[in-house]
């Protein structure tokens, strides 16, 4: 048997660091920034509903333009979008910055230029989770995603915390400035990457045709497009039960708002814990234990609708913040594994756009439909939900059986052909 031959070097270090850098400077920056957006339009004179209005023009562009980013990704230098997206985020949010420190801005102001960070968004997004999988190789890479998971998270804790308690010491736009400023310091470090490792593309048949491509990469894996559609529910429901119903159980049952944070803290924390343990964990049957992880993030909408007391629900929030780390670092290394580099974007946009396509639907039909059977019922109905698309998942054989590979299986690739097991397929031929 003749051994595999070595791998181009491809510098993952560096690639790595400045990418996981980045990502941390926008999360301190972002998760502050959502918080003061939200203050901004209440010290314009708006109200609940006009808040929603303006998070709405930040996911509605997310979902509209997330395939094209992900195409655009795939035909450009993806750092060179990154740093486009990041150039847009930066100009949109100093311009917010302005008009609130400037004093009464409009509302259509606010949504349009929140519309602008989203759409930035929605380009960065495909491309940032591309060159992030091409910074490493395969031995790296359940290790590598894991701790940039772990920083990331940690910045959005920090960034959440960091701009509540700015926007109690200074003006919203202060903050929104600083986020501007972000933006731009993450962007000079994308700058940066080397792209040298990724090769040509080949001239393609157009935008189009490279999201027919992409789609036909997508249905053609069934182990991908089930576990979407599985996360498209998942998220809808978690959505719904967090974003509306916790705040409302929070303020009616357990005491105010006070509660419901320490429950997202504990939530946060649990999700440092499960990247952590992902750096030292690397299962053989990756998207068998990361689906299996699934199960509990039925856990909070099961105890916001008992009601659990704080104690008890700050324990399920940790423990779903475990769990979606699990799944995350799996789907990621998956991702990582059986995808072609120079599709990773595209596959990622579809990822993306199955995973979001549902939260602004779940989240406006939340209230009518605690109106029409009851908060609890509604709670109940969403931890439902989680359960029985999960276990649905588990039917499909390709969830179960696939593996991670090994150096056997490289070995395998680089001879050539071999007849193997259909299951096996995907896993093995993918690798040369």
């Amino acid at each position: 048997m003749t051994a595999a031959p070595a791998s181009p070097l491809r510098r993952p270090g560096r690639n790595y660091r400045l990418l996981t850098a980045a990502a941390v400077i926008t999360g301190l920056g972002t998760h502050g920034a959502l918080i003061a957006a939200a203050f901004a339009v209440l010290d314009a004179g708006g109200d609940g509903g006009d808040v929603g209005l303006v998070a709405a023009a930040r996911t509605a562009p997310l979902v509209l333009f997330l395939l094209i980013g992900g195409a655009v990704a795939d035909r450009l230098p993806r750092h060179r979008v990154m740093v486009a997206a990041n150039a847009l985020n930066c100009v949109s949010q100093a311009a917010f910055a302005w008009l609130v420190l400037a004093g009464d801005p409009k509302l259509w102001q606010m949504m349009l230029l929140t519309a602008l960070c989203g759409t930035g968004q929605a380009f960065f997004g495909p491309a940032a989770e591309g060159m992030l999988m091409s910074s490493v190789s395969r031995e790296q890479a359940s290790r590598a995603f894991a701790l940039f998971r772990m920083a990331t998270q940690g910045a959005t804790i920090g960034g959440a915390a960091l701009g509540g308690a700015m926007i109690a010491a200074m003006d919203p736009g202060w903050v929104l400035a600083i986020d501007a400023a972000s933006f731009a310091l993450a962007g000079a470090l994308r700058a940066f990457l080397d792209v040298s490792h990724i090769p040509s593309r080949a001239p393609g048949g157009g935008l189009l045709a490279d999201l027919r491509d992409g789609w036909q990469e997508f249905i053609g894996r069934p182990w991908l497009w089930s576990i979407v559609a599985q996360f498209s529910v998942v998220v809808a429901a978690v959505g719904a039960a967090e974003s509306v119903y916790g705040p409302l159980v929070a303020r009616d049952e357990l005491g105010g708002a006070r509660p419901w944070g320490f429950a997202l803290a504990a939530f946060g924390v649990g999700t440092l814990g499960g990247a952590f343990l992902m750096t030292r964990w690397k299962p053989r049957r990756m998207l068998l234990a990361g689906t299996l992880c699934v199960f509990p993030l039925a856990l909070p909408s099961a105890g916001l609708a008992v009601p659990l007391p704080v104690a008890g629900l700050c324990g399920v929030m940790f423990v779903s913040g475990v769990a979606i780390e699990v799944f995350g670092v799996s789907w990621m290394t998956a991702m990582h594994q059986e995808i072609p580099e120079e599709k990773l974007s595209r596959v990622s946009a579809y990822d993306w756009f199955g995973s979001v396509a549902m939260m602004p639907v779940a989240t406006a039909l939340a209230g009518p439909v605690e109106a029409l059977v009851g908060r609890g019922e509604a709670l109940w109905g969403c931890a439902a939900l989680i359960v029985v698309v999960t276990g649905a998942v588990l039917f499909v054989p390709e969830v179960r059986s696939l593996t991670r590979a090994t150096a056997t299986t490289e070995v395998v690739a680089a001879e050539g052909p071999k007849p193997v097991s259909a299951d096996a397929e995907g896993s093995v031929g993918r690798l040369g």
